[in-house]
């Protein structure tokens, strides 16, 4: 904890790096990744502040829609493309998932049931070999789930409809950096 303490006091020291962020945000991208501690969005693609408009959950879920109880997804995804205007929307996965990964194994979740309760959203259980320590397969099986879950939100829809939005698959692999995307017309993942 100390080395991000002594970072965090002197972080607030260039004031003059920031002081345009106070008049507001305008990301171009709503970046749907994992929690995961070695998935770093702005190291990834470069972002600096106000580039990137962030959604993080385990394993990169994204809730099923669901008007009459929102959830803190739902907010972020709305506002992200309607007040915020995104053109783009990432989901990212990556290898090593430990959510994709106990979903694929079948691991016995109950001592956590939070946790077994949100990966439960997941469905379908993604495709892959359990015994693949990446989960790879699993992982990009996953990202096209959560990409065809965001299409049922009205405002990605409405989005999508009028044509100022994108979706993106990507697969980042945590060992190499290597960064992959899909490309439908090939219905694959390929480096970027």
């Amino acid at each position: 904890m100390q080395p991000l303490i002594d970072n965090a006091r002197t972080f607030g020291q260039r004031p003059e790096e920031f002081a345009e962020l106070a008049e507001g945000q305008s990301p171009q991208v709503l970046f749907i990744t994992c929690s995961d501690s070695r998935v770093v969005p702005a190291l990834i693609t470069g972002a600096r502040p106000g580039e990137l408009f962030e959604l993080r959950t385990a394993g990169n879920i994204v809730p099923p829609y669901a008007s009459q109880h929102p959830t803190g997804e739902a907010a972020t995804i709305e506002y992200a493309v309607e007040v915020l205007g995104v053109r783009d929307i990432v989901v990212c996965g990556h290898s090593h998932c430990g959510a994709v990964g106990a979903l694929v194994r079948g691991d016995d979740l109950t001592a956590v049931p939070a946790v077994r309760d949100w990966l439960a959203q997941a469905t379908p259980r993604p495709a892959g070999a359990a015994a693949d320590p990446e989960v790879a397969e699993a992982v990009q099986s996953h990202v096209l789930t959560q990409l065809l879950r965001l299409r049922s939100y009205p405002c990605v829809e409405r989005g999508l409809a009028r044509g100022g939005l994108d979706l993106h698959g990507w697969y980042y692999e945590v060992h190499t950096g290597a960064v992959r995307t899909h490309r439908a017309r090939t219905d694959t993942f390929e480096a970027l």
